[in-house]
């Protein structure tokens, strides 16, 4: 073990949960060992990670501001290479990430957003048709049917992606999450996603559309009139459709587990005594559907209660513990949608703040509504602790989602 590290991350998701409890008590940051024996700060505390999360001092930008990364000793095959390789939103700095996230938030205004609804309606109302083919009392796995086709479809529309390509590109978004990937097969999976948006950039190069990718080919910044450089191009456009779906998939799943485990807060859901809205929030509190996004680091010395992250250092900020922080919430592991407060920064805080958020309560809304009055007695055929997780600390969801359907109710005319 780096002798740096106390202990290292569980890199199957079985244990995750627990060893952020027992972290926090350790201090505002902890050094972990991450895959390949690298040591990084893992935050677990909601009000250390407010303060870092809009510390300048603290950026995502491996090439500007993490020396390991920049004097190549980090390996190309490391296994969570395509989190720091990329050139986009989210692993920029400075005026270029000004740049970028101006011009991607264009596409995700509230009328914007709010224009989604019919497509949302629409995607929702076809899986559930789809689900309802099931035989009374058959076992259906609402992740592969519902959580997953749901917002992948949503994006892919957005971003102007055919649907037939949606499964290839959805597996490897699956394995670029998977921290239990090996060296060659991390190498494999950013060569793969960079190589498979460089041809769907080409092809909206070729036959242009309504859509984001059509417009970030040709969208100029206002300033001064700079473009996408290439590679900002194909893999912001990778992130829009990452980002956009594998985080509402375990937000959905998630959101539906709790519900299926809590029938009393199901029933006050469909009798109006908490609203849609209060599930979203708590689940978001709750369940994280991201948990350790890799990596932030140190473009400075930062000094925290006693700890000191070096200038270089990765940090590691915990979003799934941070709505679960004892200092914030009273019986914080409990689900409650009647909770007065449900505080919590799982879309992110700061410079970085997830322009996605409103099409993923958007999609909460309409969708969770939808499933719920037209299956209102379906039930886990598992105990909730009885659920596969991911094989990862960097997302918070289900490998499956099985449920056992009763009858629905007829579809609304």
């Amino acid at each position: 073990m780096n002798e740096r590290c106390p202990f290292v991350l569980d890199v199957t998701g079985r244990e995750v949960h627990d060893q952020e409890a027992r972290v926090r008590e350790r201090g505002p940051a902890t050094m972990v060992e991450l895959p390949g024996g690298v040591s990084a700060w893992w935050v677990n505390g909601y009000q250390v990670s407010r303060a870092l999360l809009t510390d300048p001092r603290i950026t995502k930008s491996a090439r500007a501001h993490w020396p390991a990364f920049r004097n190549g000793e980090i390996p190309p095959d490391w296994e969570l290479i395509s989190w720091v390789a990329m050139d986009n939103i989210s692993t920029v700095h400075g005026k270029d990430h000004m740049r970028l996230r101006r011009l991607v938030g264009k596409a995700f205004t509230p009328r914007r957003v709010e224009a989604m609804r019919p497509r949302v309606v629409e995607i929702t109302k076809d899986l559930i048709e789809d689900i309802a083919t099931a035989a009374p009392g058959e076992v259906v796995d609402l992740k592969s049917r519902f959580a997953k086709p749901l917002p992948a479809r949503l994006v892919a529309h957005l971003i102007g992606l055919p649907e037939e390509a949606l499964p290839g590109v959805i597996e490897v978004i699956d394995m670029m999450a998977d921290t239990t990937v090996s060296p060659a097969q991390a190498q494999a999976i950013l060569a793969g996603w960079r190589g498979a948006m460089e041809e769907f950039v080409a092809s909206k190069r070729r036959n242009p559309g309504e859509d984001i990718t059509s417009y970030l080919i040709t969208a100029s910044d206002d300033e001064d009139g700079s473009r996408l450089s290439e590679s900002e191009l194909t893999d912001t456009v990778f992130a829009i459709l990452g980002a956009g779906s594998e985080t509402t998939i375990n937000f959905l799943d998630n959101a539906i587990t709790a519900l299926l485990a809590h029938p009393e807060q199901r029933a006050m859901v469909v009798g109006g005594e908490a609203s849609w809205d209060d599930v979203i929030e708590e689940t978001l509190r709750v369940q994280a559907p991201l948990a350790s996004l890799p990596l932030r680091f140190a473009a400075e010395d930062v000094e925290l209660d006693g700890v000191t992250i070096r200038q270089g250092d990765p940090v590691l900020i915990n979003y799934h513990a941070l709505g679960r922080d004892p200092a914030l919430h009273g019986d914080p592991e409990r689900f409650d949608v009647t909770r007065a407060d449900k505080e919590n920064i799982s879309f992110g805080y700061g410079p970085h703040f997830c322009l996605g958020a409103g099409v993923a309560r958007l999609i909460g809304q309409v969708s969770l509504s939808m499933l719920f009055d037209r299956f209102p007695e379906m039930t886990l055929t598992v105990e909730p602790d009885e659920l596969e997780p991911m094989p990862t600390f960097i997302m918070n969801g289900h490998r499956s989602l099985p449920v056992r359907l009763t009858a629905p109710v007829a579809a609304a005319a």
